[in-house]
This record gives structure tokens, C-alpha cells and sequence, in this order.
């Protein structure tokens, strides 16, 4: 018989305590952030009973049920807090007393609840958009702060500081730790979903840096978008949000090629593509309108990215429909993003000029003077009518705004062609 390797033993439990807090982290914070009424302090608290585990764990073993020890060890440190702390000391007794030393989880219904409230708690308006996703990132998403500087390509101490003012505004303002009341929880509900898209749209198309996509965040906010879709069941628009999460997901594999180049819509393998996202987005889609008779945008979207989904080859493509969308989704947004997206579905329905019509209506749009996507589209369509050298213009003014560098590789390779 060989002898064990203690340094492998040691590994192996700090894996195992890697694993654990990546799926009870957002939950113990959850359920300490309820007690203590503060999200920093919980987070501390959790990170108290993660540095315990650390120490114990590779000598006792991974308790049978970890998510429990964590919160037993947790919430006795924040009594111990509590007792040391003056300021807190006529919260004592009460604080004291919800707080207990239990062995056992909260029920799933509480815990449920406590998740709701930190969704709504991380994404609150009071915060930057920035900070939002940070702190969302952080005590949802279980990123360390290196990983969510790498992930952003910022510095460390950049995103450290946006979760340390985060929390400390959260406190200031005394931002109550609850699920927002029924007339302010539909403007909540989008702040919330707006910061789950950004993280997911930052993993899908990087906007700077070497890779084209981010794959961890894209699973990252899919993540979060699961869970809440789970802890809202009824919103529709939670349902649609993930639906188009799902199924441009499904086009990662296809997206990017051998030598991570990226590889656009028209041009990708699509036997490639995740017919199990696929399913699933569409699941989601077909809850998202059934509990909706007015889709919101992000219905809308994934109705739109279900059109690519259900065409076997990009000939099948129902691009009436498409331009029929986002005809309903600009009335719904206002937004030029849509606008230009919308040329293109124009452009490949009834062809380039019908598209370019659209698109020079919305050349001084001040909101896309520095998009690099609206020189790239109408390079693309002046292409396709054959007008090569303002095509070869637009291309290298999109190459030159964009930050990304396989982006401005591919759109330098496009006004080279011209």
C-alpha cells in the first residue's frame, strides 16, 4: 500500500471548499444579510466561515451537510461581533436571539426569499451601474475580485473599490434589505435584468481585449438568470431574458474559430450549435409570451434570436419576421442600437439598399458616433452594392473605434478585400 501525499490531501479539500462556496456563497450571504441587515458585514461574515472551513475542513473532512456548518460558524461569529461592538449593543438581545446557533438550514421557501431580496439589494438604483455588477459579480456570481478584473480587464483595486463603496453606500443610505413593493418592483425588476444582460453580453462580445468572448460570464449571468427565473416564476420578462441568454449561448461553440477568430451569424457551422440550450431557450420563450400578452423587450429579442435558432441553414432564415420585430421593439425602446439592427434585417428581407435607406436616417444618431457597429454594418451593405471604396471607408473607420482585437482584425481583413 502507498502512503497518502498530504500536499494532494490538502488540494484536494481546498477543491472541495472551492466547490462548496461557489454554490452556498449567495445563499449564506443571503441569509446573514437578512439578519444582519447589512450586505458588507454579511459578506465578512461569510468570508469569516470560509477562512474556518480552510482551516478545519482538510483535517476533519467536508462536513455532510457544508452549506449549514458554514452558516452555524457565520452566524456565531456575528453574535461574538455584535458582543464586542458598542454601537450594536442594543440590537443585542434581539439580534442574539434570531440569530441562535441552529444546525440546520433555513427552510427552501426562506431561503428563496432571502435570495430575492440580495438580487434586488446588489442591484440597487442607488449604486452605479459599475457597482452593480461588481457587487452582483461578487455576493451572486461568487467571483473574487481578481476575477472580476480579469474578466472587465481592469484593475483589481478598480473593482475592489467599486464593492467597497457599493456596500458602504448600501449602509449609508440605509437601503432596506427587502423585495421592492408592487409599484416600484417593475422598474426594479429591469434594473436588476439590465445588469444579468450586461454581464452576459460582456462574456458574448467582449468590447475590448484579446479574446473575442468571455465564456465564464456568459455562464455567470446565465447562472443568475436560472436562479431568478426560478425565484420569480411568474415575470415574464425574467423568462425572456434568459431565453435569449439560452439561445445565443447555444452559438458559442460555432462563434469563435480554431485560432479564436470570430465567426459571424451567416457564416457558422451551425450542426455546431447546443441543440440543448436551444430547447431550453425555447422553453423559456414559450413561458416568457405565455404569461405575457404585450411582450417586453427582451421577449421580443428572444423571439428574434428563435428565428436564427429554428433555421436549419441561413437560407430558412424567416427574415420578414425578424424585421418585423425589431420594428416592435423599436417602438417599445426608442433605441438607435435597434434602429441599426433593424437595417440589417431589412437589408437581408427585401436587400442592401432597403437596409441602407434605414441606416443613413440614423447617421447623426449622437448615441452611435462612436458605435463602431454602425460603420461595419453600412460597410457591409455598401459592399453588397457594390460601392467597394466607401465600403473600404466604413470598415476601416469601424476597425479603428472598436477595442477589441479580434474585431478590429476581422474588420480590417474586410476593408482590405474592398
Amino acid at each position: 500500500m502507498t502512503a497518502s501525499d498530504p500536499h494532494a490531501e490538502t488540494q484536494a479539500s481546498h477543491r472541495a471548499i472551492e466547490a462548496v462556496w461557489r454554490i452556498e456563497a449567495a445563499r449564506l450571504i443571503a441569509g446573514l444579510a437578512r439578519y444582519v441587515r447589512d450586505v458588507g458585514l454579511a459578506e465578512e461574515l461569510a468570508q469569516d466561515a470560509l477562512v474556518a472551513a480552510l482551516e478545519q475542513w482538510p483535517h476533519d473532512g467536508v462536513p455532510r451537510n457544508p452549506g449549514a456548518w458554514l452558516m452555524t460558524v457565520a452566524k456565531r461569529r456575528a453574535v461574538d461581533l455584535i458582543r464586542r461592538n458598542e454601537r450594536l449593543e442594543r440590537n443585542l438581545v434581539e439580534l442574539g436571539h434570531r440569530l441562535g446557533t441552529e444546525e440546520e438550514l433555513p427552510e427552501v421557501d426562506e431561503i428563496e426569499d432571502d435570495l430575492l431580496r440580495l438580487v434586488f439589494t446588489a442591484c440597487h438604483p442607488a449604486l452605479s451601474m459599475e457597482a452593480r455588477v461588481a457587487l452582483t459579480l461578487r455576493v451572486l456570481g461568487g467571483l473574487t475580485t481578481d476575477e472580476i478584473a480579469r474578466a472587465f480587464l481592469v484593475p483589481e483595486p478598480t473593482v475592489a473599490q467599486r464593492i467597497v463603496r457599493a456596500k458602504r453606500t448600501l449602509a449609508d443610505k440605509g437601503i432596506p434589505f427587502e423585495v421592492p413593493q408592487a409599484p416600484e418592483l417593475p422598474a426594479r425588476l429591469a434594473a436588476v435584468l439590465e445588469v444579468i444582460y450586461l454581464v452576459f453580453n460582456e462574456g458574448y462580445s467582449a468590447t475590448a481585449g484579446d479574446d473575442w468572448m468571455r465564456p465564464g460570464l456568459c455562464e455567470d449571468a446565465l447562472r443568475l438568470g436560472r436562479v431568478l427565473a426560478g425565484l420569480m416564476p411568474g415575470e415574464p420578462e425574467v423568462h425572456g431574458l434568459v431565453a435569449l441568454m439560452e439561445l445565443h449561448a447555444s452559438r458559442s461553440a460555432a462563434r469563435v474559430g480554431p485560432s479564436g477568430e470570430p465567426i459571424l451569424l451567416l457564416e457558422q457551422n451551425r450542426a455546431r450549435w447546443d441543440r440543448l440550450l436551444i430547447r431550453r431557450g425555447l422553453a423559456a420563450l414559450d413561458q416568457a409570451e405565455t404569461l405575457s400578452t404585450t411582450p417586453g423587450p427582451y421577449t421580443l429579442q428572444a423571439a428574434i434570436a428563435a428565428c436564427h435558432a429554428r433555421a436549419v441553414t441561413p437560407e430558412d432564415t424567416d427574415w420578414p419576421r425578424i424585421a418585423a420585430l425589431y420594428e416592435s421593439l423599436a417602438r417599445l425602446s426608442g433605441s438607435p442600437v435597434v434602429e441599426l439592427n433593424r437595417a440589417v434585417a431589412l437589408s437581408m428581407a427585401y436587400g442592401p439598399a432597403a437596409g441602407l435607406q434605414l441606416l443613413d436616417q440614423i447617421l447623426d444618431e449622437p448615441s452611435l458616433q462612436h458605435y463602431h457597429l454602425l460603420p461595419s454594418v453600412r460597410g457591409d451593405l455598401l459592399l453588397k452594392l457594390g460601392r467597394r471604396e466607401e465600403a473600404r471607408a466604413d470598415f476601416e473607420r469601424a476597425a479603428a473605434m472598436t477595442r477589441n482585437l479580434r474585431e478590429r482584425r476581422l474588420l480590417e481583413e474586410r476593408a482590405a478585400s474592398c
